[in-house]
């Protein structure tokens, strides 16, 4: 895979493959708004190949002699590869999803650090012994789920694969990669390096597609597990849809993460961290800081410091090393972005900074940073994920106000604070139904610290030695060590 004429095939059993329909579709730069790629387009036959393919790898050559430790030294690998490539797959990121080049850098080398921390647990899935019974020997074994349709959003598409790809593999699976369809390329281009570290045919397949390919996979009754992190309103479509062969299911999906500071803490901290963690990525993470409730004695100091903030973030094109941020994914999320900021400003809310789009750039789907105040925490600008870099700073007086404010809500996926006081910490850290919750920092996302949400923010959790687990059935194996002839209950 070394030119963009090169991506019309899709990548099953180990090889690369035109697409049933024959047929492709557009990737957008989201800069430029021009086409720059035409990508192969799978359609519910060509699902049927992947997942025959995977299922072969599983009962073949991967699941029954490639051990725990070649598995780990295949993903080592892989890793190894994915940095070697590391700045092409982040120039191709940016041309696909609009993130500037130097963060798209910093998530590919971090999916390499994802794949190389997951290769490690490969052969460390031990089972447990259990002592029922003197005269029985009673153990678990961890094994493969099987074949695993995993969804992927247009966001971090890099990132977020090796999420899954690193737990799934180091157990024994097979995968399918099911790349958005506004950001398909990078899938490609992973695929490739996948087949240069020596994976098995079947182990990994990509099939860019749109929501139709994403049906099928989660429809499909040789597909033993779906993992998709995306909106809460498709995970529960396929959860649906998984219900009828009782799929095993985990989903990362939205959040309206509560960011709150209160009058002891340190504040030129708090206020570097907020406006990072509000309008990175162009807002276009789960993860933002998109409810900030600040202490009512330091509230106008810090949302008139947040809006002088937000007005020096430098949007432009993300292949400009100046850059903060680029472009929004698509238009259609730009023009989501610019209907909430209408409606923020229609609800009487304050705005403080941004709510439109850069003089300077005709061409390309660009938002400017936005600072609202004075928000009510009931109104949709504060209820509803966004994905745009839009933030709402509201006031509060006290510890079981804020607790409540920032619990009303249907999300439940990061949750911050910030204070000096170390009893509160704790005490506000208990409360807040979070996913992940963290003093005096924000969205401390590693692979050694589960990820997930409460509520409609997801089921399971990602990274950590449980996501490994989760892509892992139990099975419980008894051996009967009595030398003496059990009773006959039936008297024979």
């Amino acid at each position: 895979m070394t030119d963009a004429r090169q991506y019309d095939r899709l990548f099953i059993g180990g090889e690369w493959t035109a697409p049933h329909s024959g047929t492709s579709f557009e990737s957008i730069d989201p800069s430029t708004e021009d086409v720059w790629c035409e990508v192969a387009l799978a359609d519910e036959v060509d699902v049927g190949r992947a997942v025959d393919a995977a299922r072969a790898a599983v009962d073949g050559a991967w699941g029954q002699s490639t051990s725990p430790t070649e598995r780990g030294r295949l993903l080592y690998r892989f890793a190894e590869l994915v940095r070697r490539d590391a700045r092409r797959l982040a120039e191709i990121e940016s041309r696909d999803n609009g993130k500037p080049v130097r963060d798209t850098l910093g998530e590919v080398n971090n999916a390499a650090d994802w794949l190389t921390f997951f290769a490690g647990a490969a052969d460390k899935l031990n089972g447990d012994q259990i002592p029922f019974r003197p005269d029985a020997l009673a153990y678990t074994r961890l094994e493969p789920v099987g074949v695993v349709a995993a969804i992927l959003p247009w966001n971090s598409p890099i990132s977020l694969a090796s999420w899954k790809l690193g737990p799934a593999l180091a157990a024994g699976n097979a995968i399918i990669l099911k790349p958005a369809e506004q950001t398909p390329v990078t899938m490609l281009e992973l695929a490739a390096l996948a087949q240069e570290s020596g994976f098995p045919p079947g182990v990994v397949n990509v099939l860019p597609g749109d929501g139709a390919v994403g049906e099928a996979l989660c429809a499909h009754p040789g597909v033993d597990k779906v993992s998709f992190t995306g909106s809460h309103e498709t995970a529960t479509r396929i959860m649906r849809s998984a219900a009828g062969s009782l799929k095993r299911c985990s989903f990362e999906c939205g959040g309206k993460s509560p960011f709150i500071v209160f009058a002891d803490a340190d504040l030129p901290r708090a206020l570097s961290v907020a406006a990072h963690s509000a309008f990175r990525s162009t807002g276009q993470s789960c993860a933002m800081a998109a409810r900030m409730f600040v202490e009512r004695p330091v509230y106008d100091e810090f949302a008139s410091r947040l809006a002088d903030r937000a007005r020096k973030i430098r949007v432009g094109s993300p292949f400009d090393a100046s850059t903060h941020i680029g472009p929004q994914t698509s238009s259609e999320q730009r023009d989501k972005t610019e209907a909430f900021i209408a409606l923020g400003k229609q609800s009487g809310a304050r705005l403080l900074a941004g709510g439109g789009r850069p003089a300077a750039l005709a061409r390309g789907y660009y938002v400017e940073p936005t600072v609202f105040a004075e928000v009510d925490n009931t109104s949709r600008l504060a209820q509803e994920e966004i994905f745009g870099p839009v933030t709402a700073v509201m006031p509060f007086d006290d510890e079981s106000e804020v607790v409540a404010m920032a619990n009303d809500s249907r999300y439940g996926l990061v949750g911050g604070l910030w204070t000096s006081n170390v009893g509160r910490a704790h005490r506000i850290a208990a409360q807040i139904r979070c996913g992940l919750v963290s003093v005096n920092t924000f969205r401390p996302i590693h692979y050694m610290l589960p990820y997930g949400g409460y509520k409609v923010s997801g089921v399971g959790r990602e990274n950590g030695f449980e996501a490994v687990r989760a892509f892992t059935e139990t099975k419980t194996v008894v051996v009967d060590l009595a030398t003496e002839m059990p009773a006959d209950p039936f008297g024979g």
